[in-house]
């Protein structure tokens, strides 16, 4: 018994306007707590400071340039043994490119690994040989990135 070839289909990154504009309003919401002696952010993180990256978010983030330069990566989902895993990947330019897998871990996600994912994948653009070529794959951990979180394996979120 032979077996169909297992089939990717694209599945671009894309967060709703709703989305976005739940979280400008959240955050124009924010009530925020006094801070009184915490000038050295003995007791957490300053104010002053979480204002201004507050800030930062709903005046000066542009999601949507983000998102452009996620998607100028191919995106898929796949189910791995019942785990669905978002995983990003580009292309080796060179005439025979290995397989690299680049995990990222806790806390942080696959767009981690985007400053080093064109050099690997196409180092002749960079000065390299293309014969060092790699097909670069990033997979989100499960609850990370674009991973679905596993409610019924919390652990494995970790």
């Amino acid at each position: 018994m032979t077996t169909a070839p297992f089939v990717l289909e694209p599945s671009p990154i894309y967060v709703s306007d709703e989305i976005l504009a739940d979280l400008q309003n959240r955050l124009k919401s924010t009530r925020w707590p006094l801070d009184a002696g915490n000038d050295d952010w003995f007791y957490g993180v300053n104010r002053n400071y979480l204002e201004g990256l507050v800030d930062y978010w709903i005046n000066k983030f542009d999601w949507r340039k983000s998102e452009n330069a996620i998607n100028s990566y191919e995106h898929y989902k796949v189910n791995v043994d019942g785990v669905p895993v978002h995983f990003m990947r580009k292309a080796g330019m060179g005439p025979n490119p290995i397989p690299l897998i680049l995990s990222h871990g806790w806390p942080w996600t696959f767009w981690h690994w985007s400053k080093v994912i064109d050099p690997l994948a196409d180092p002749s653009a960079y000065g390299g040989d293309p014969a060092e070529a790699f097909d670069v794959i990033v997979p989100s951990l499960p609850g990370f990135g674009f991973s679905t979180p596993l409610p019924n394996n919390p652990d494995m979120n970790f």
